[in-house]
């Protein structure tokens, strides 16, 4: 009979990379962690880690066995939720996760309806960048993630994780108050070709949605500045120093003498939000309650939105 612990040990290694990283994750020494890995292959009789330079890499038969070991945690989960879905009030505490923007515009209104919603229930929030998202979803510290869909997500068809499109976010162009494109009801991003822009980070997701974006526009961005952070892309912005395209659900500083002008035509870039739950689990009582509160609180702001989509500030 396998242990179950040490499959979950194997499940930890493919998922951080590392012996080192999943034993850190798992409270537990790496050569403690490297011990359960060999006393799992001795048991199975087969090979599962070997050397890959400094460190190393799964065999094929590990590969194997751990689509059997996420499947398995998949089923395990379903019947905890068929377990628990009794029919009775929601309780118990409830961990939601997310990047700021997800928090501040539907996590935190979240919290509150669940609050007084279902008195017994004790909603935590935890902002969290989209790897992490996935990290803590995967050691059970978070029961529900909101994220921004980008590169290093894992595939839509990951067995270990349940990634349901929630809505989309588009970019805005976002120019100084009197720049000659401030006042349009609307821009081509073709007509911004010979712009001074201000992008992102290297290596930043708005960055990469920007350039894709861009590139499918036909031109290659003249890059002025970067800046991490909305809220200084909007201050350069302001000052002149070039525009650029900023997600419509980011605030901007209030007091900065901006025009956010919506994009017009093909090319124009979206963020792709996610909820995401481990395999299995969306239907327990909780997280269940939670998912009908995201989408109660996103038809709403959608509903809102749309009233004032004309309506954006010149």
């Amino acid at each position: 009979m396998i242990d179950l612990r040490r499959l979950y040990v194997l499940r930890a290694v493919s998922h951080y990379g590392t012996v080192t990283a999943a034993a850190k994750a798992l409270h537990l020494s790496p050569s403690a962690a490297s011990q359960q890995i060999r006393q799992l292959a001795k048991e199975l009789d087969v090979t599962l880690l070997e050397p890959q330079g400094r460190n190393v890499r799964l065999t094929p038969a590990a590969h194997v066995l751990l689509s059997h070991a996420d499947a398995i945690e998949a089923r395990w989960r379903r019947a905890e939720t068929e377990l628990h879905a009794t029919g009775a009030e929601p309780a118990g505490e409830l961990r939601l996760c997310g990047f700021a923007t997800a928090i501040a515009t539907l996590l935190a209104a979240t919290a509150e309806l669940l609050h007084a919603r279902y008195p017994a229930m004790d909603v935590r929030l935890r902002e969290a960048e989209a790897r992490e998202c996935f990290d803590l979803l995967f050691s059970g510290d978070a029961d529900l993630a909101i994220v921004e869909a980008n590169f290093e997500s894992p595939p839509l068809d990951d067995i270990r994780f349940d990634q349901q499109p929630l809505f989309d976010d588009p970019f805005d162009l976002v120019t100084a108050a009197d720049h000659p494109l401030a006042e349009r009801d609307s821009v081509a991003l073709t007509d911004t070709a010979r712009e001074r822009w201000i992008l992102g980070l290297p290596g930043s997701t708005s960055r990469q949605h920007v350039l894709a974006a861009c590139s499918n526009a036909g031109f290659t961005p003249s890059v002025a500045h970067e800046a991490g952070e909305w809220s200084v892309a909007a201050t350069l912005v302001a000052h002149n120093l070039g525009i650029a395209l900023v997600p419509r659900l980011a605030e901007l500083p209030p007091h900065l003498a901006l025009s956010r002008v919506p994009i017009a035509g093909p090319h124009t870039p979206y963020r792709h939000f996610l909820s995401c739950t481990r395999r299995g689990s969306r239907e327990y009582p909780t997280i269940a309650a939670a998912s009908e509160a995201i989408e109660e609180i996103r038809a709403e702001r959608e509903s809102v939105e749309e009233g004032l989509n004309n309506t954006l500030i010149h």
